[in-house]
């Protein structure tokens, strides 16, 4: 159980390409009205007062962060992996050295995940901190669920019970940590290393505009529902 005192830091691994986004570049610089996709997402991070740092996680050969979001007020660490796994796991290692301990709570977000309000941020932060384990935002699943092969539908699963699992996801440090290292570096979210070590996190229902920006048409979605934004 983590304790009163314990503090809440920003994790966001941004060390990935995107491959499937047809971006020029690392989707997370791909340009969005003023800013750009990781700028969005910082915004969204920088005004949830409880969190108290953040730190975002880039890949060694990465010579554009500090160019790309010059108004960062947070730690750059160049230690990101091969996987999301072990980028995740590293930027872990970056904190303990910044001084974060065994009990603070680390919530771990997508640089792509650039339409994240506060107020969700905060929902889930306000769920988590009287929890053991932790959690995620998610999304209860609402489409018919198909099982496909071959480009052609076999089977419908049921859709009942089923969560799309999004970020931030929170857990205390010593935890996450313990789950990654045993997991291993192909795990996807951080929550699926939790479930690992035997644990069953939180879900905190989240809406369908809390997407994370993995295809072309994406970003033009994102910059629309961005300008509806008062």
């Amino acid at each position: 159980m983590t304790t009163s005192s314990a503090r809440l830091y920003a994790l966001v691994p941004c060390a990935g390409m995107g491959q499937r986004a047809g971006t020029p570049g690392p989707k997370q610089y791909q340009r969005l009205l003023d800013s750009n996709v990781v700028g969005y997402t910082l915004r969204s991070l920088a005004s949830v007062t409880r969190v108290c740092q953040t730190i975002v996680v880039v890949h060694p050969d990465d010579a554009r962060f500090e160019r790309e979001v010059p108004q960062f007020q947070g730690e750059v660490v160049r230690c990101g992996g091969e996987t999301r796994a072990q980028t995740v796991l590293n930027g872990l290692l970056a904190l303990r050295e910044l001084g974060a301990l065994d009990d603070d709570w680390v919530l771990v977000h997508d640089a792509a995940r650039c339409l994240v309000r506060p107020a969700w941020i905060d929902a889930l932060i306000d769920a988590c901190l009287p929890d053991a384990v932790g959690g995620l935002l998610a999304l209860p699943l609402a489409d018919t669920l198909k099982s496909e092969q071959a480009g052609r539908c076999v089977s419908t699963l049921d859709r009942r019970g089923k969560w799309l699992a999004q970020t931030p996801q929170m857990f205390p440090l010593k935890l996450l940590e313990q789950a990654l290292k045993q997991a291993g570096p192909e795990v996807t979210d951080e929550a699926s290393a939790v479930e690992s070590l035997g644990h069953q996190p939180l879900l905190v229902a989240c809406t369908l505009e809390n997407f994370k920006l993995t295809y072309p048409a994406d970003f033009e979605l994102a910059a629309r529902l961005l300008r509806t934004r008062t």
